[in-house]
């Protein structure tokens, strides 16, 4: 009985003990609606850039032997009232609306950290500045000051309307992360590097940041289904992305006045708006969950 004993405590204790990021994604693939949202994100991202590959019409391309047809071998989603074959205009629009939403989760993510790592570290002059200009940004209308700044890039590269969405989709979070910086600031680590000569550009960059990695993978993520709705929304109203060029809300617009008649104008845009925007909710909140160790599914790890 010693013996076997033995054996067993001799077992090294590494294996019983995981790492952070270990035990975060293991906290994340037993969320089975995380999973699921992460598998059909990736699937939207297989249809949007390897799906046109294989379809027989380009997105501007017309078909006038077809006009309104539905789904056949030849046009999968069937056709537009010009011809146009709708699973191209689908996957160009499904392209265009996950591109969109991911530059502007990584910029306004990368501008709240920051600001609000530099207002919550700096203090003084700096954080009233910062914390003025949120604050305007804040009580502005953002969803009517784009439309009404949609002429700036009408003709123009979408890009600008990245910066503009970008620009009015940081400020919560730079709150949330000043207010996590100012917590830090008082730790030891950022005492021994302030009394090493530390500049404090590396200190934010280098020591406070990486602390709040968990709330900026979580925004960013959250931000990505966002930015898709508040870009759907305005391209369905015509301030989003411009003609010829197509996304989702372009194409939900054109389509909700025969929804009833020809489904298929309608139906495979708004589906593939909803399962992103979904799937997305989905992977965030089960980053949330992982990355929160008070959380309730993470409370029996």
């Amino acid at each position: 009985m010693s013996n076997s004993a033995r054996v067993i405590d001799s077992r090294p204790a590494s294996n019983e003990r995981l790492t952070r990021g270990a035990l975060i994604r293991r906290r994340f693939l037993r969320n089975r609606l995380a999973v699921a949202g992460l598998i059909i994100v990736a699937s939207m991202f297989v249809l949007a850039f390897v799906g046109p590959l294989f379809a027989k019409y380009k997105w501007n391309e017309l078909d006038f032997l077809a006009l309104l047809q539905p789904p056949s071998r030849d046009h999968w989603f069937g056709t537009s009232q010009i011809g146009g074959d709708v699973f191209a205009l689908t996957t160009r629009g499904l392209q265009k609306s996950l591109i969109i939403g991911l530059l502007v989760a990584v910029f306004s993510t990368g501008l709240a950290a920051i600001a609000g790592g530099f207002a919550g570290y700096m203090g003084g002059k700096v954080d009233r500045s910062v914390m003025w200009l949120i604050d305007a940004l804040l009580v502005l209308p953002s969803f009517l000051i784009v439309a009404v700044m949609s002429p700036l890039y009408r003709g123009r590269t979408w890009l600008v309307f990245v910066v503009l969405l970008a620009a009015f989709g940081w400020m919560v979070t730079a709150r949330i992360v000043r207010s996590a910086t100012m917590s830090l600031r008082e730790r030891d680590f950022v005492r021994a590097a302030q009394y090493m000569g530390v500049p404090a550009h590396k200190i934010v960059f280098r020591h406070l940041l990486p602390n709040v990695a968990s709330i900026l993978i979580i925004d960013a993520t959250l931000n990505v289904g966002a930015t898709i709705l508040s870009e759907t929304g305005l391209s369905y109203l015509g301030f989003g992305v411009q003609p010829p060029d197509v996304s989702l809300g372009s194409l939900i617009a054109e389509g909700t006045a025969s929804a009833l008649t020809y489904p298929w104008l309608f139906l495979f845009a708004g589906s593939a708006l909803i399962l992103t925007v979904l799937a997305v909710s989905f992977v965030g909140d089960g980053l949330r969950d992982a990355f929160d160790p008070g959380s309730v599914k993470s409370k029996n790890e």
